[in-house]
């Protein structure tokens, strides 16, 4: 293969060659096959595809999340995107860039919830030294407990007028990035709603907490590889090393070539990881016995 074939792959895989993404139900399905995606490009570009991309059909001349509020396409894009978190078809991490949604289909994101959710989220954080979490962070989670779903700029009349934007989006980013809370709609006037994950989707939640690390990783090192057909160690490295330690996915994806479900394929003067293709067994070909000819009966002729 080629690096010219496998862009091209990449590229009709992730809706870049004019197939663009026009309705709720193609964003669902492009989401669903690709498994994650950035909502706009990134700064340090990352090997994973974006929502706005697939919706323009092009990775040219693409918005970032600095310059969406003034380009029409993004609107349209956002829209859709809201529509799919807020019907659960969709969920979104702060894992890279909290103005930049990360997105997550649906059938993975338990998966994506066993690495970096909470094993008993039922459970209050506690404030720091006790454990990562702000004192702030720790009242904005009972608050959204005990009244969400609930916008940011209520969170805020609630907590006390004294507590800035700032101040309050930073204790929402430190219950998100464990996946204590997801937003789950958004209005133009009040901005996003919060609730707490545990509530909004007990379902995914209750199958990611029943999943061990090193099976939610594997599973989702084969559903990354899927959606980039081909990737270099370092390439897996840095995206996964956003949710666990680089060593531990250095040692999953040796654990899957040892076991064959990855393999190495040469594109263009570099080895890279896949998925292990099937193997089509041929099917001998029988051949079908020759149809015994009956012999021919002759009439006798009467001597004369």
């Amino acid at each position: 293969m080629t690096d010219q074939e496998l862009n091209e792959l990449r590229g009709e895989k992730w809706h870049l060659m004019g197939r663009a993404v026009h309705t709720f139900d193609e964003a669902r399905s492009f989401l669903e096959s690709v498994g994650f995606c950035m909502m706009y490009p990134m700064r340090q570009q990352a090997l994973v595809p974006t929502f706005i991309g697939a919706w323009v059909g092009s990775d040219q001349r693409l918005p970032t999340w600095q310059q969406a509020f003034a380009d029409p396409r993004a609107q349209e894009a956002t829209d859709v995107m809201v529509r799919l978190l807020r019907e659960r078809a969709a969920y979104e991490a702060n894992r890279f860039d909290e103005n930049n949604a990360f997105l997550i289909a649906a059938s993975v994101f338990p998966y994506f919830y066993a690495l970096v959710g909470e094993r008993n989220p039922k459970q209050a954080p506690r404030p720091k030294p006790h454990s990562d979490y702000s004192q702030l962070a720790c009242d904005a989670f009972e608050l959204i407990r005990r009244d969400g779903p609930v916008s940011k700029q209520k969170m805020r009349d609630v907590l006390g007028g004294s507590v800035s934007f700032v101040a309050l989006d930073h204790a929402l980013g430190e219950l998100w990035s464990r996946l204590r809370i997801t937003r789950v709609d958004y209005n133009p006037v009040e901005g996003a709603f919060w609730d707490v994950l545990y509530r909004w989707s007990p379902d995914a939640v209750r199958a990611g907490v029943n999943l061990s690390v090193g099976e939610a990783l594997s599973a989702l090192i084969s559903k990354y590889l899927d959606c980039v057909v081909a990737a270099d160690q370092q390439e897996l490295e840095s995206f996964f090393g956003n949710f666990v330690p680089r060593s531990r996915v250095k040692e999953a994806v040796n654990a899957l070539l040892a076991a064959r479900e990855l393999s190495f394929i040469r594109v263009g003067n570099r080895s890279l990881v896949q998925i292990t293709p099937t193997k089509v067994e041929a099917v001998p070909r029988v051949s079908r016995p020759r149809e015994e000819v009956a012999p021919r009966k002759t009439s006798a002729r009467p001597r004369a």
